[in-house]
């Protein structure tokens, strides 16, 4: 039988498999831990910090630190939910993310991250960047306004398809991503099913002739808020309030 730790999360009792990472219990204890880098199948990143939570009194990414016997975890506290709303907010600002005219809109994680959270607008005054878009390729688009730099494109196209379409170049505001060729993605052996395609959580990196093709009311969150597919207890987090649910419905 394979050894297990205990700790906690907010109070409940969680187990975990030794070197597991404290997202990955909380997901199978029914615990939602919001993120946006983090995905099933690619290795830890914690580029977003969405998925902070105290550890012992101690800020931590739950997808990248291992749990341990006895820690007490903290995730749902007004204090990093309210770190976590102004993460989405900044997000938005800092990139273009105009939702109506978007192809993603309705599957898009970072929408369903803002319903769940129930922001309608951003705080923050917008920055309205222009950068270039990628339309090279015959069947690939990146539309670089949208993209939030989790890399999961990136590590998708590695780990999943064994391929390197893609990389970041630039630092601070300057960074972005860029095509493995010099001549954008056309030059590049991308295809659109590939993994690293479907692994991007915004609109940016999208399959051309497809978009708007599933009709509103049958899109992934125009239902149920991000996250509930993880919550078999949803009734112990505050993070899903009814006000919340009504926004994302």
């Amino acid at each position: 039988m394979e050894q297990t730790l205990e700790f906690t999360i907010d109070g409940l009792p969680v187990t975990a498999a030794p070197g597991e990472t404290i997202m990955a219990a909380a997901d199978a204890a029914g615990i939602y831990i919001p993120r946006l880098c983090a995905m099933k199948g690619l290795s830890p990143f914690g580029a977003c910090r969405l998925c902070t939570v105290l550890v012992d009194g101690r800020s931590q990414s739950a997808c990248t630190q291992p749990a341990a016997a006895g820690m007490v975890v903290e995730n749902d506290t007004e204090q990093l939910q309210g770190f976590r709303k102004n993460l989405i907010d900044m997000l938005f600002v800092e990139g273009n993310h105009f939702c109506m005219a978007c192809e993603k809109s309705g599957n898009c994680e970072l929408q369903a991250l803002a319903y769940r959270f129930g922001i309608l607008a951003p705080k923050y005054q917008y920055q309205f960047p222009q950068r270039e878009i990628d339309a090279s390729h015959p069947d690939v688009l990146l539309d670089r306004n949208r993209c939030i730099l989790c890399a999961r494109c990136v590590r998708a196209s590695q780990e999943l398809d064994g391929k390197e379409i893609a990389g970041f170049v630039g630092r601070g505001g300057e960074k972005h991503l860029a095509a493995s060729s010099g001549c954008g993605f056309v030059g590049t052996d991308v295809a659109a099913d590939d993994a690293a395609l479907a692994a991007c959580p915004v609109g940016a990196l999208l399959r051309k002739r497809v978009g708007f093709s599933t009709p509103i009311g049958q899109r992934k969150y125009d239902h149920q808020p991000i996250g509930c597919e993880k919550e078999l207890r949803p009734e112990k987090s505050s993070t899903t309030s009814d006000v919340q649910k009504g926004v994302a419905s």
